[in-house]
């Protein structure tokens, strides 16, 4: 259930942000002092991050691209990469619990 519980959470993160313009990336997350594109990044880096540790391979910086508007894409992206990484269990809920944390302050 692990894969399946940190895709249906990344598809309501993105279904929550995805028509997201810039003003809305920009302004801050709730309850704290960054914005929500800094809080979405975090979040694409720590699982970015498990990707790397469960492929073991080297934790790589994940680019700050041009435009807010395709983190939801770099999203998709490095949970794909974790998924396809055949991590343990416990590793895909720890993903899926930070997706929902974040989602949850946005």
């Amino acid at each position: 259930m692990g894969a399946a519980e940190l895709d249906r959470a990344v598809e309501l993160l993105v279904r929550q942000v995805g028509h997201w313009q810039q003003p809305r990336w920009s302004a801050s997350a709730e309850g704290g002092n960054v914005s929500r594109a800094d809080l979405v990044h975090k979040l694409v880096q720590e699982i970015a991050n498990l990707a790397a540790d469960a492929e073991g391979e080297p934790r790589r910086d994940v680019p700050r691209l041009g435009s807010d508007l395709v983190l939801p894409d770099q999203l998709r992206v490095v949970a794909a990469d974790l998924v396809a990484a055949g991590p343990p269990e416990s590793v895909l809920a720890e993903a899926a619990a930070a997706v929902a944390k974040t989602r949850s302050v946005l």
